[in-house]
């Protein structure tokens, strides 16, 4: 059987701005999505018999047909009519439920995998169509490095990359619900909904200035620090330690510093690293984002 290895990265979100309700039930967003070098590994076989076979390391994660690897893999067979099948073992180092995407990086590297495994050719529109059924995130895992994300973060646009950051990474021992940080924004955020607001993300786009980006924010931090009251001293404690931006990563409960100088990058994570789970990573471009993912999945657009 034919085997191709791939490494899936992570992702934090620069900011995320929730600017209203649409009328399908999906928060309009504006977000900035930057890959990290914190990488899931996936082992994929192909089969004859056409069944998919989907096993992992992580038992905290459920698979079975409801993980998004096995869902991006029947959906793929159930559009094109793909007799082939696969057996699939994805080696988790993103915890699940961190809000760092990645079980949407696993399903987008699935679709490319895949795509190439069972000679579907499908292009960008076909694969950014099914990316989009199987949720926000995984549009953006088909390009990775940094883009920005709109409408419920499903449409995404590349951009220019600014040199290497330095990310200090810091993973409670608790996961977050993102559909329910969503619903108690709703309830408990409801005032600060508006289509008018104004977008940090936006301005520092037009005006091409990096000092901008201390003025990101994530608007579903405010939920999560009045669940979770220790977020907030994680992210003050990363402001303290120099960062250029701290921030929630998604819908958390991850919390990370961003720093333009390793050697204070490394000084953070050794001193947070004494109380919380730290790891210390870099920010991935577009081009190593592809060399990750590896020839079997790699795009060629």
């Amino acid at each position: 059987m034919e085997e191709v290895i791939c490494f899936s990265p992570a992702k934090i979100n620069l900011g995320l701005e929730i600017l209203g309700v649409r009328e399908d039930g999906y928060h309009e967003l504006v977000t900035l999505y930057q890959s990290i070098d914190l990488c899931d590994k996936i082992i994929f076989k192909v089969r004859t018999d056409g069944h998919i076979l989907l096993t992992g390391n992580d038992p905290l994660v459920a698979w079975n047909k409801t993980n998004l690897v096995f869902r991006a893999a029947e959906i793929l067979k159930q559009k094109t009519g793909a007799r082939l099948g696969a057996e699939i073992l994805v080696e988790k180092n993103i915890p699940a439920g961190r809000g760092l995407g990645g079980g949407s990086s696993n399903a987008a590297a699935t679709l490319l995998t895949l795509n190439r495994l069972w000679d579907i050719g499908y292009g960008p529109e076909e694969l950014f169509a099914l990316a989009a059924e199987l949720g926000s995130d995984v549009s953006f895992f088909l390009i990775g490095g940094l883009c920005l994300g709109l409408g419920r973060g499903e449409r995404i646009l590349p951009l220019e990359e600014p040199t290497r950051w330095w990310v200090v990474l810091i993973l409670p021992d608790f996961s977050v619900s993102t559909a329910l940080a969503y619903q108690e924004y709703d309830l408990l955020e409801r005032s600060l909904t508006s289509t008018n607001k104004e977008s940090k993300i936006i301005q520092f786009l037009e005006a091409k200035d990096i000092s901008l980006i201390r003025q990101f924010k994530n608007d579903l931090e405010a939920v999560a620090f009045k669940i979770y009251p220790q977020l907030a001293e994680i992210k003050q404690e990363i402001n303290s330690s120099g960062a250029e931006l701290s921030l929630m990563s998604g819908s958390g409960s991850a919390v990370f510093g961003l720093y333009m100088q390793e050697d204070l990058a490394r000084e953070a994570a050794a001193r947070l690293g004494e109380k919380y789970r730290t790891i210390l990573v870099a920010t991935v471009s577009r081009e190593e984002y592809r060399r990750k993912l590896g020839t079997g999945a790699s795009p060629n657009w």
